[in-house]
């Protein structure tokens, strides 16, 4: 198992992240439990007592593993045993046969006040969370100076995986036009920053820069040929949008280690880097920007993704929605909105007076007070008329 799970990896097509995960699967899991066993002799009790064994070993360390880990060992074995199943080095797939309790995806959930004053006082915090508005105003105003501003902002805003980010060049990225191409991504493998595809296929798109954007972004360039001129003539032009101070690219861990300091910093509810992308789907779903524009702005296969996933629901996106349907129901009901005070009937209309003899009435002129003619009153009355019809 060692030998083909290392063959596995070296031959695996998929994207580096993907490679990546199962890289670590192997070497933290597979390897050390079922290494020294034939790939045919691999079996769904070795699989449950291999995942048994993680789980115990996980919880006598004080970290216990969740059902959707689990989940990811397996997928990351039975991908493995797939590969040998169509080499013809076995029958039947044993890690496909392991029954494991169902791992519901985590919903976002917004860092509402409540939510805010408990983590503060016990310190508990939802796994996946996203800021709400005013919150990421905050912290983008906070963090104005940093020489990393404009990538939380580009993530904040529209939504890009820190891969994508690091791996942004500025050939890319057309200023004059508010647009940008996301082509690549940048991760580290083997210990060294590789430029590679996006995580999917559907990954690669243009999207818009709005105003605030770009002129973030030409700040940021304005700023880094400042620092390439202060480094001096040991600086590497790489290309890239965000760079180190040497000007080589920033890896993504870097991203994320700078993001958590500055968290900390601001004294802000804590979220994952990967949370602003939850959290920019959230704010264009709160402008009012349609699900399939969100959808083609994450780079999403599916809308139903895109639905699942990224669109925690902001307070007062709920909020309106709740009062649109309760009115929508008082309407019909014949109810004011938010009493119990049912709708008065419209105004009467004026009857209007039938003829006389057959004879059609003619409109009355009407005249303002202010505007009618005063007459000097007659000296003898004048004899009563008949009306004119």
């Amino acid at each position: 198992m060692a030998e083909w799970l290392a063959r596995w990896l070296t031959n695996h097509p998929g994207a580096a992240s993907t490679v990546v995960g199962y890289t670590d699967h192997v070497e933290r899991y597979l390897e050390p439990l079922l290494g020294d066993l034939l790939v045919a002799e691999v079996s769904v009790g070795h699989v449950e007592r291999m995942l048994a064994t993680i789980a115990h070993d996980h919880e006598q360390k004080g970290r216990p593993v969740t059902t959707a880990t689990l989940h990811r060992i397996r997928a990351t074995l039975r991908a493995a045993l797939n590969a040998a199943l169509r080499a013809g080095l076995i029958e039947e797939n044993p890690a496909s046969l392991v029954v494991l309790p169902s791992a519901r995806r985590p919903r976002a959930v917004v860092w509402t006040a409540g939510r805010v004053e408990q983590w503060r006082r016990t310190g508990e915090r939802p796994s996946v969370a996203v800021w709400t508005v005013a919150q990421t105003a905050q912290f983008l105003n906070g963090i104005r100076s940093h020489r990393l501003y404009a990538a939380y902002h580009l993530i904040a805003l529209r939504g890009l995986r820190r891969g994508e980010a690091a791996g942004l060049r500025w050939c890319e990225v057309d200023l004059d036009a508010g647009t940008a191409v996301i082509c690549q991504q940048v991760q580290r493998r083997n210990g060294r920053l590789t430029a590679c595809a996006p995580k999917t296929p559907h990954s690669n798109r243009v999207i818009a820069l709005d105003r605030t954007t770009v002129t973030a972004l030409q700040a940021h360039r304005s700023r880094q040929r400042a620092e390439q001129e202060a480094f001096g003539e040991g600086y590497r032009d790489s290309g890239y949008v965000f760079t180190n101070l040497n000007g080589e690219p920033v890896s993504p861990g870097w991203l994320t280690h700078q993001f958590q300091r500055l968290i900390a910093e601001q004294d802000m509810p804590p979220i994952r880097l990967h949370d602003l992308r939850h959290g920019a789907a959230t704010l264009a779903l709160a402008a009012g920007v349609e699900l399939k524009v969100v959808q083609e702005m994450l780079g999403h296969s599916s809308i139903v993704l895109t639905a699942d996933t990224y669109t925690s629901v902001l307070p007062q996106v709920a909020h309106t929605a709740a009062e649109k349907t309760a009115a929508l129901l008082m309407h019909a009901a014949g109810i004011v909105p938010g009493t119990t005070r049912r709708r008065g009937k419209g105004p009467t209309r004026r009857k209007r007076y039938a003829p006389r003899n057959g004879q059609a009435r003619l409109p009355r002129k009407r005249t303002s007070r202010t505007s009618r003619p005063t007459r000097a009153r007659p000296r003898a009355r004048p004899a009563p008329q008949p009306p004119a019809w």
